[in-house]
């Protein structure tokens, strides 16, 4: 067996830790099934981040019979492939920080809820307004409701060694 072979056989257990784990945030009635809407959600919060066609194309391969629910036994062995592979690996660091201060144009060091829901809504891959409200709610700043981009920036950004 190859030493790269090893290596990866090793990293599953750590793997399907982290894929159960964040799972199980988004799974409200603990019955190993998570909503459709809420796997992006779950991938996202595992540090990998596709495009919405990538993230389509994995619901269809793990959704449960168009029930619009994804069971755990379907979404481990897909998403422990992805993390090994680094498949969709986070933007690193410095152009996250690049992309926040080109929208911060007064070099705040923040941006306020409106303007993150403008540029979110209206460029490159839409957000939602409900997608918006979401992440608002668990980005903002809950004292001054501000987004705190350099804050956010170091819980974007995952070791990608796991």
């Amino acid at each position: 067996m190859t030493e790269k072979k090893e290596n990866a056989e090793a990293m599953v257990p750590d793997a399907h830790k982290k894929i159960k784990a964040a799972f199980k945030v988004f799974d409200y009635e603990s019955n190993e099934r998570v909503d459709v809407r809420e796997i992006g959600s779950v991938i996202y919060s595992l540090g990998c981040f596709p495009t919405q066609a990538d993230l389509h194309d994995i619901i269809s391969e793990v959704e449960e019979d168009h029930t619009g629910y994804i069971p755990l036994e379907k979404f481990l062995p897909v998403m422990t492939k992805v993390l090994l592979e680094h498949k969709f690996p986070p933007i690193p660091e410095d152009l996250l920080l690049q992309a926040f201060e080109v929208l911060d144009k007064e070099k705040k060091g923040y941006l306020e809820p409106e303007e993150l829901t403008q540029h979110m809504t209206q460029e490159g891959e839409l957000f939602t307004q409900e997608e918006m409200e979401e992440m608002l709610t668990a980005l903002a700043d809950h004292e001054d409701n501000f987004v705190y981009y350099k804050d956010l920036i170091n819980q974007l950004t995952i070791d990608p060694d796991m």
